[in-house]
Protein backbone atom coordinates (compact mmCIF):
# COMPACT_ATOMS: atom_id res chain seq x y z
CA UNK A 1 0.00 0.00 0.00
CA UNK A 2 1.30 3.18 -0.90
CA UNK A 3 2.10 5.75 2.16
CA UNK A 4 -0.24 8.47 2.24
CA UNK A 5 1.38 12.29 1.85
CA UNK A 6 0.76 15.11 4.03
CA UNK A 7 -2.11 16.68 1.89
CA UNK A 8 -3.12 13.51 -0.25
CA UNK A 9 -3.13 14.68 -3.60
CA UNK A 10 -2.52 12.57 -5.88
CA UNK A 11 0.00 13.23 -9.20
CA UNK A 12 0.13 12.22 -12.87
CA UNK A 13 1.21 8.55 -12.46
CA UNK A 14 -0.75 7.83 -9.55
CA UNK A 15 1.26 8.43 -6.97
CA UNK A 16 0.72 10.95 -4.17
CA UNK A 17 1.89 14.44 -4.16
CA UNK A 18 3.30 15.88 -0.41
CA UNK A 19 2.03 19.14 0.59
CA UNK A 20 5.79 21.34 0.24
CA UNK A 21 5.00 23.89 2.59
CA UNK A 22 5.48 23.57 5.56
CA UNK A 23 4.79 25.73 8.05
CA UNK A 24 7.81 28.15 7.29
CA UNK A 25 7.27 27.72 3.75
CA UNK A 26 3.50 29.10 4.34
CA UNK A 27 4.37 31.38 6.86
CA UNK A 28 7.26 33.23 4.59
CA UNK A 29 4.47 32.61 1.64
CA UNK A 30 2.03 34.90 3.44
CA UNK A 31 3.94 37.46 3.74
CA UNK A 32 5.20 37.89 0.16
CA UNK A 33 1.52 37.69 -0.50
CA UNK A 34 0.96 40.40 2.23
CA UNK A 35 3.62 42.04 0.58
CA UNK A 36 2.54 41.97 -2.75
CA UNK A 37 -0.89 43.50 -2.20
CA UNK A 38 0.25 46.33 -0.12
CA UNK A 39 2.59 47.60 -3.31
CA UNK A 40 -0.77 46.94 -5.12
CA UNK A 41 -2.19 49.50 -2.69
CA UNK A 42 -0.06 52.28 -3.71
CA UNK A 43 -0.41 51.95 -7.51
CA UNK A 44 -4.30 51.47 -7.07
CA UNK A 45 -4.63 54.91 -4.62
CA UNK A 46 -2.43 56.53 -6.42
CA UNK A 47 -4.46 56.12 -9.87
CA UNK A 48 -8.05 56.94 -7.09
CA UNK A 49 -6.33 60.34 -6.22
CA UNK A 50 -5.70 61.29 -9.46
CA UNK A 51 -7.66 59.94 -12.08
CA UNK A 52 -11.01 61.15 -10.33
CA UNK A 53 -9.18 64.77 -10.59
CA UNK A 54 -8.51 64.74 -13.77
CA UNK A 55 -12.38 63.55 -14.66
CA UNK A 56 -13.58 66.09 -12.71
CA UNK A 57 -12.27 69.13 -14.31
CA UNK A 58 -12.88 67.84 -17.64
CA UNK A 59 -16.56 67.66 -16.38
CA UNK A 60 -17.02 70.80 -13.99
CA UNK A 61 -18.96 71.68 -11.80
CA UNK A 62 -21.99 69.12 -11.77
CA UNK A 63 -22.50 66.62 -9.04
CA UNK A 64 -20.54 63.60 -10.78
CA UNK A 65 -17.23 65.82 -10.51
CA UNK A 66 -18.34 66.62 -7.21
CA UNK A 67 -18.51 62.86 -5.86
CA UNK A 68 -15.16 62.14 -8.26
CA UNK A 69 -13.56 64.74 -5.82
CA UNK A 70 -14.31 63.37 -2.61
CA UNK A 71 -12.73 59.85 -3.63
CA UNK A 72 -9.61 62.04 -4.94
CA UNK A 73 -9.78 63.73 -1.91
CA UNK A 74 -10.48 60.47 0.76
CA UNK A 75 -7.15 58.75 -1.60
CA UNK A 76 -4.48 61.30 -0.63
CA UNK A 77 -5.56 61.13 3.23
CA UNK A 78 -5.46 57.65 3.33
CA UNK A 79 -1.64 57.64 1.24
CA UNK A 80 -0.85 60.09 4.13
CA UNK A 81 -2.32 58.11 7.07
CA UNK A 82 -0.78 54.42 5.94
CA UNK A 83 3.01 55.46 5.62
CA UNK A 84 3.91 55.34 8.82
CA UNK A 85 1.58 51.99 9.96
CA UNK A 86 3.66 50.26 7.08
CA UNK A 87 7.11 51.85 8.32
CA UNK A 88 5.93 50.64 11.72
CA UNK A 89 5.27 47.28 10.88
CA UNK A 90 8.17 46.73 8.40
CA UNK A 91 6.11 46.67 5.51
CA UNK A 92 7.37 47.66 1.89
CA UNK A 93 6.56 51.56 1.15
CA UNK A 94 6.23 50.87 -2.47
CA UNK A 95 7.86 54.08 -4.84
CA UNK A 96 7.72 50.86 -7.49
CA UNK A 97 3.50 50.66 -7.24
CA UNK A 98 3.79 54.40 -7.33
CA UNK A 99 5.88 54.45 -10.33
CA UNK A 100 3.67 51.98 -12.23
CA UNK A 101 0.67 53.96 -11.06
CA UNK A 102 1.60 57.25 -12.87
CA UNK A 103 2.96 55.52 -15.79
CA UNK A 104 -0.52 54.11 -16.16
CA UNK A 105 -1.70 57.22 -15.46
CA UNK A 106 -0.16 58.87 -18.15
CA UNK A 107 -1.05 56.35 -20.68
CA UNK A 108 -4.86 56.46 -19.77
CA UNK A 109 -4.47 60.55 -19.87
CA UNK A 110 -2.41 60.81 -23.10
CA UNK A 111 -3.70 57.42 -25.45
CA UNK A 112 -6.73 56.04 -23.86
CA UNK A 113 -8.55 58.82 -23.21
CA UNK A 114 -8.63 60.41 -26.99
CA UNK A 115 -10.72 57.38 -27.63
CA UNK A 116 -13.35 57.20 -25.03
CA UNK A 117 -16.65 59.33 -24.58
CA UNK A 118 -16.99 61.33 -21.68
CA UNK A 119 -19.20 58.70 -19.65
CA UNK A 120 -16.95 55.63 -20.90
CA UNK A 121 -13.96 57.56 -19.04
CA UNK A 122 -16.35 58.11 -16.19
CA UNK A 123 -17.24 54.50 -15.66
CA UNK A 124 -13.31 53.52 -16.40
CA UNK A 125 -12.65 55.26 -14.03
CA UNK A 126 -15.41 53.71 -11.55
CA UNK A 127 -14.36 50.80 -12.33
CA UNK A 128 -10.77 51.46 -10.83
CA UNK A 129 -11.99 52.35 -7.48
CA UNK A 130 -14.33 48.90 -7.74
CA UNK A 131 -10.96 47.23 -7.79
CA UNK A 132 -9.42 49.61 -5.00
CA UNK A 133 -12.22 48.28 -3.15
CA UNK A 134 -12.29 44.36 -3.84
CA UNK A 135 -8.00 44.87 -3.14
CA UNK A 136 -8.57 46.56 0.30
CA UNK A 137 -10.76 43.69 1.22
CA UNK A 138 -8.36 41.53 0.42
CA UNK A 139 -5.84 42.94 2.04
CA UNK A 140 -7.82 42.75 5.48
CA UNK A 141 -8.75 39.27 5.49
CA UNK A 142 -4.49 38.88 4.85
CA UNK A 143 -3.65 41.10 7.34
CA UNK A 144 -5.32 39.21 9.48
CA UNK A 145 -4.61 35.58 9.04
CA UNK A 146 -0.52 37.45 8.72
CA UNK A 147 -1.21 38.90 12.60
CA UNK A 148 -0.67 42.40 11.37
CA UNK A 149 -3.94 43.63 13.23
CA UNK A 150 -2.82 47.06 13.16
CA UNK A 151 -2.96 46.96 9.17
CA UNK A 152 -6.11 45.34 9.29
CA UNK A 153 -7.99 47.77 11.49
CA UNK A 154 -6.71 50.15 8.91
CA UNK A 155 -8.41 47.95 6.16
CA UNK A 156 -11.55 48.47 8.06
CA UNK A 157 -11.62 51.64 8.81
CA UNK A 158 -10.71 52.72 4.57
CA UNK A 159 -13.67 50.12 3.89
CA UNK A 160 -15.88 52.19 5.87
CA UNK A 161 -15.08 55.71 4.36
CA UNK A 162 -14.45 54.42 0.72
CA UNK A 163 -17.22 52.12 0.06
CA UNK A 164 -20.13 55.15 0.67
CA UNK A 165 -18.09 57.17 -1.43
CA UNK A 166 -17.45 54.89 -4.60
CA UNK A 167 -21.28 53.94 -4.25
CA UNK A 168 -21.81 57.96 -4.35
CA UNK A 169 -20.03 57.85 -7.72
CA UNK A 170 -21.62 54.70 -9.17
CA UNK A 171 -25.40 56.93 -7.91
CA UNK A 172 -24.38 60.01 -10.78
CA UNK A 173 -24.44 57.36 -13.74
CA UNK A 174 -28.08 58.58 -13.23
CA UNK A 175 -26.85 62.54 -14.23
CA UNK A 176 -25.15 60.54 -18.07
CA UNK A 177 -28.41 58.83 -18.66
CA UNK A 178 -30.31 61.69 -18.25
CA UNK A 179 -27.47 63.60 -20.64
CA UNK A 180 -27.09 61.59 -23.70
CA UNK A 181 -25.58 64.35 -25.62
CA UNK A 182 -23.22 65.02 -23.01
CA UNK A 183 -22.52 61.12 -22.12
CA UNK A 184 -21.54 60.74 -25.83
CA UNK A 185 -19.07 63.93 -25.80
CA UNK A 186 -15.71 63.19 -26.55
CA UNK A 187 -14.12 62.82 -23.08
CA UNK A 188 -10.86 64.87 -24.69
CA UNK A 189 -12.05 66.78 -27.54
CA UNK A 190 -9.25 68.19 -29.51
CA UNK A 191 -7.50 67.81 -32.83
CA UNK A 192 -5.27 64.61 -31.80
CA UNK A 193 -8.39 63.28 -30.47
CA UNK A 194 -10.32 63.37 -33.61
CA UNK A 195 -7.05 62.04 -35.38
CA UNK A 196 -7.06 59.26 -33.26
CA UNK A 197 -10.55 58.61 -33.38
CA UNK A 198 -10.47 58.77 -37.19
CA UNK A 199 -7.85 56.38 -37.77
CA UNK A 200 -9.74 53.78 -34.98
CA UNK A 201 -13.22 54.12 -37.22
CA UNK A 202 -10.39 53.32 -40.39
CA UNK A 203 -8.89 50.53 -38.70
CA UNK A 204 -12.50 49.37 -37.43
CA UNK A 205 -14.09 49.36 -41.29
CA UNK A 206 -11.17 47.72 -42.64
CA UNK A 207 -11.77 45.24 -40.34
CA UNK A 208 -14.56 44.76 -40.97
CA UNK A 209 -14.54 44.26 -44.84
CA UNK A 210 -11.63 42.06 -43.92
CA UNK A 211 -14.38 40.13 -42.17
CA UNK A 212 -16.70 39.85 -44.68
CA UNK A 213 -14.17 38.83 -47.17
CA UNK A 214 -13.08 36.39 -45.06
CA UNK A 215 -16.92 35.17 -45.11
CA UNK A 216 -17.68 34.96 -48.71
CA UNK A 217 -14.61 33.08 -49.45
CA UNK A 218 -15.55 30.60 -47.18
Amino acid sequence: MQELQSNGVTNGEGGLLGDESGPQEESRRGRAFLTSLVRELFQTERSAMIHPRIEAERLGNVPPAHALRAVSTHAEAALAEILPLLRERELPISAGGSTVGEAFSALRDHLADYLLSTERSYRGTLLGMRHGVDLVELLQYVATVEGETPLAAWCARWLSMRRPLVEAVADELAWFAARPMRAMRAAKDDGVAHLLRGLANGVELAAQRLRRLVTFAG
